[in-house]
């Protein structure tokens, strides 16, 4: 009896662990700038993005504003990526920074992408959840956290 049962502990801690471990989702193959934009936000309100239309009120915020030099605004920004929590850099390339946030609690992954416009002097945003339909607002909630701490 108590090998069955310390099998049966062993099989819902490996059955947990799996569930746990899964939650990042499969990283999307539509990341990037195409043609001077980032991808659309899908139907599902798990995603914000600057260059959605500004009348799609459950998808659209604000591209973020920046004096000086790009590459000074796009330090900046690395710099405040690099310091939040469950963040990572991914990539770092002429205009453009993809980062990935991981949840506290089950590490669900967000792709947030910045496309820096050199010409009009902001830099476009796109924040999706990975998984799930809906994402109670974290992913806004995170965009108006880094733009916070941009513009100290």
């Amino acid at each position: 009896m108590e090998v069955a049962m310390k099998l049966e502990l062993l099989i819902s801690v490996v059955a947990l662990a799996a569930v746990f471990f899964s939650c990042s989702g499969t990283r999307p193959s539509n990341l990037g700038v195409k043609d001077g934009a980032l991808n659309l936000c899908p139907g599902s309100p798990n995603c914000v993005s600057s260059q959605a239309a500004a009348s799609d009120k459950v998808h659209y915020i604000e591209p973020f504003k920046y004096a000086g030099s790009s590459s000074g605004a796009k330090e900046r920004l690395v710099e405040v990526i690099e310091s939040m929590k469950r963040a990572k850099i991914i990539i770092n390339k002429d205009n453009y920074i993809d980062a990935e946030y991981a949840s506290a609690l089950f590490r669900f992954v967000d792709d947030v992408e910045f496309y820096f416009d050199d010409a009009k002097r902001i830099i476009h945003v796109r924040s999706a959840s990975r998984v799930g339909y809906g994402d109670m607002g974290v992913n806004r909630k995170r965009v108006e956290r880094i733009r916070t701490l941009f513009e100290k």
